[in-house]
This record gives structure tokens, C-alpha cells and sequence, in this order.
């Protein structure tokens, strides 16, 4: 449904996305991660046809982002961070107007414009002046925005920037529920929100793909947590020799003990052998636990040096 080959952007002698591609499939629901200025911002304006890239290709839907870019529009609902709303304008008055430019037929305009200010809790406001609504409504209205036109796709950046915590969780509700009927690309700060919607990530780094994966084989990625008082060379000796462990490193404690990270292959839990080990050799266990490999140690992992 997505698909960026090799995109570039330079800005001067700036180059915000470097030999940028990925692609996103029908019906999915992708999470755009990276730390500020990855260029996570610059490669939707240029999927969303704000932008021209300096190389490479794009196309949404099988429309070319550069040649096509009507096409394009037609079919994608756009939130960027900022979104820009006209403050003196009432929010009914606002989505109407809205509605009208992206091409909505006027007997189909009042139930679309109903039904995008009820999926976005916003029916309250409808009689509203804009520029008197909480940061929050206003998010809330330039999402609704983004579906008044029933788009196949929704590329979202921050979309739940501003927003408090049941506003949060009613948005994420409302984004796994579009994914049924449309493809959704959305970037975030917020780590633990790809985590609750998203099926695959992506994690741009310096204008780079950094690395891509989904969520479900992130979380079957689980290792040994082991804190235990001992000898540490002998001690990752004897669990290096365990069948299933594929990896041991230790961090010395300082109580003559170490923290180790067991790695282990899929499937395999070792958690008693290791426990067996320790005891046959005297030393002490302070902890033994296993865990899934998170998010944000990926994250940490691929911009560490950003």
C-alpha cells in the first residue's frame, strides 16, 4: 500500500533522509520511530505529497507520490504534528468546510462529518470557536479531519501529542479499530503506544533504516535474567555450556557476585538447569527471571550514538 525506494531529502547541506525504503502493507498498522530530527517528520510530508524528495521514489496505493500526487491526496487522511486548524471557525463549520475542499458530495457530507466527530469524541464541541478548545480538542478535531473523506490510508504524525491519558487510550482504540478498513503509518514518541497498536516498527536513525521488525517476534525474543554471588569467570563458563543458551555476558555487582543477561535460542527455557548449576556450584541466587526483549532496548541499541 506504501512504498518508499531509496528516498533522499536535503535541506542546503543538510540531509534530513538518507537512501530511505520501506514499505507498509494493506491493512496494516506500522509504528515510524526515531529520536528527534531521524527525519521522521520530512518523510511523511513527502508521502503526503507536502514535500518533493531530492532522489528516490514513492507511491501510495500504487500512485506515484511525485507524478500523482491528486491521486495520492484522494486517498490519504494526513495529521502532521502541528495541525493547522482555522481558530476562528466553529469545529462543525470547520469539518463542513474541510469536507467540501477534499471533495465529499454535499448529500453524504453530513453523515461522514457525524460520523468522523463521533469516532472522534468530539460531538460536544461541534458549536465550538476552535481557538477556545484545549490543545487536546483541537487534536481531536484535525484527526477527525483526516477521516471525513473515508481515506484507504492514515498517516499520522504524533497523533496523540496533547492528548491526556483516557484521551490516549480512547485514540489508540480508535486507530486499531481503522486498521480494519485502512492502512495506518504512524510516528510517535512514545514507545509504549507502537507497543499497544502497532504490528510492525520501523526505527529511522540520522535519516536511515536503522532496523525494522514486528512486535509480536520482539516480544518472543526472551532471554535469562540471572543475579547470583560466585565466581564470575567460572560461573559464565558453566552457563555458556548449557544446551539452549546461545550467549552470557556479566556486569560485576560488587558484592562478588555479577547481574547476567542470558541469551537463549527460541523455545528454550533454561531457567532450571541454570538454577541446578548454580546450586551445584555454591553460589548464591538473588534473582533468576526471564524476559522478553522490549522496545525501547531495541531503540536504545539502534541510536545509541545519535
Amino acid at each position: 500500500m506504501i512504498q518508499a525506494d531509496h528516498l533522499s531529502k536535503c535541506y542546503g547541506d543538510t540531509l534530513a533522509v538518507d537512501d530511505l525504503s520501506f514499505w507498509v502493507g494493506e491493512g496494516e498498522i506500522v509504528g515510524l520511530l526515531g529520536p528527534n530530527g531521524a527525519g521522521k517528520s520530512t518523510t511523511m510530508r513527502i508521502l503526503t505529497c507536502f514535500l518533493p524528495a531530492t532522489s528516490g521514489t514513492a507511491s501510495v496505493a500504487g500512485h506515484d507520490v511525485f507524478t500523482e500526487s491528486v491521486a495520492v491526496r484522494r486517498i490519504v487522511g494526513y495529521l502532521p504534528e502541528n495541525v493547522p486548524l482555522y481558530s476562528e471557525m466553529r469545529v462543525r463549520e470547520y469539518l463542513s468546510y474541510r469536507a467540501k475542499i477534499k471533495g465529499v458530495g454535499r448529500r453524504e457530507r453530513t453523515a461522514k462529518i457525524g460520523s468522523a466527530m463521533a469516532r472522534c469524541d468530539i460531538g460536544g464541541v461541534a458549536h465550538r470557536v476552535i481557538g477556545q478548545l484545549s490543545k487536546g480538542y483541537r487534536q481531536r478535531v484535525g484527526l477527525a479531519d483526516c477521516l471525513i473523506h473515508d481515506p484507504r490510508v492514515l498517516i499520522l504524525d504524533e497523533p496523540t501529542v496533547g492528548l491526556d491519558p483516557n484521551q490516549i487510550i480512547a485514540v489508540r482504540s480508535l486507530i486499531k479499530d481503522l486498521s480494519h478498513e485502512r492502512t495506518v503509518l504512524l510516528s510517535t514518541h512514545y514507545l509504549g503506544e507502537v507497543e499497544a497498536v502497532c504490528e510492525r516498527f520501523l526505527i529511522i536513525n540520522e535519516g536511515r533504516l536503522a532496523i525494522e521488525g514486528r512486535l509480536d517476534e520482539l516480544r518472543d525474543d526472551t532471554h535469562v535474567e540471572l543475579a547470583a554471588v560466585g565466581p564470575v569467570d567460572e560461573s559464565r563458563k558453566s552457563l555458556v555450556a548449557i544446551a539452549g543458551v546461545t550467549t552470557v555476558t556479566a556486569e560485576p555487582t560488587g558484592d562478588g557476585g555479577a547481574a547476567y543477561h542470558i541469551g537463549t535460542r527460541s523455545g528454550s527455557d533454561v531457567r532450571q538447569v541454570v538454577f541446578d548449576k548454580m546450586v551445584a556450584g555454591g553460589w548464591k541466587i538473588c534473582e533468576l527471571h526471564t524476559a522478553c526483549r522490549s522496545l525501547e532496548d531495541l531503540f536504545v541499541q539502534v541510536t545509541k550514538d545519535a
